[in-house]
């Protein structure tokens, strides 16, 4: 995946080179707020397994609640990522980037609510007990670079992790995210 490269149509908010799959979990943002922040979370589902199918109809709004114990609570969530990024590097699509995704539920950065509205949220596979993949951090440096040329708010110092925009709920990308390399990268 390191040869790929990703470019996003500005009118379209598509990546060209990622899988899209358009989920039912989103909306239009609030008219006049620009796109100035980007989240990196970490997703596994079932907890600590890397395949990316349960994923990806979680967010198509398609999980089988039978399929896994606990999956039967998670089918009420509507939640969606603007993209997914597999263990292998393969990006996924799920939001287009104008359009608002469900990823970062309540949570504040810098005093302003509703992250949802002002932000782009990426998944990594992985959990906080695991390091990333090379072909993961390939990826999300090439699909961050990609961001942004469109949304040139989108600066190495804005940023942060599901983590930094709500503490008291979740904990990731996880002390196993190497923010240093990422940063570094994107810098580049």
């Amino acid at each position: 995946m390191k040869d790929r490269e990703y470019a996003i149509d500005s009118r379209s908010g598509i990546a060209h080179g990622a899988t899209v799959l358009l989920s039912p979990h989103c909306d239009m943002r609030p008219a006049g707020v620009e796109i100035d922040l980007l989240v990196i979370h970490a997703v596994s589902l079932p907890p600590g397994e890397f395949d990316t199918s349960d994923v990806i109809d979680l967010f198509m709004g398609r999980l089988n609640p039978t399929s896994q114990p606990g999956y039967d609570e998670l089918v009420t969530n509507r939640v969606s990522a603007h993209f997914l990024v597999s263990r292998e590097g393969q990006i996924f699509q799920f939001v287009p980037i104008m359009v608002r995704a469900w990823h970062a539920g309540v949570s504040v950065f810098e005093g302003r609510e509703q992250v949802n509205d002002f932000s782009v949220g990426i998944e990594l596979i992985g959990s906080d007990a695991c390091i990333f993949t090379d072909h993961q951090y390939d990826s999300l440096c090439q699909l961050t670079k990609a961001i942004g040329s469109i949304c040139p708010r989108i600066t190495s110092d804005r940023v942060v992790g599901h983590s930094d925009i709500a503490p008291e709920r979740k904990t990731d990308p996880g002390p196993h995210f190497d923010w240093k390399r990422y940063l570094a990268s994107i810098r580049s």
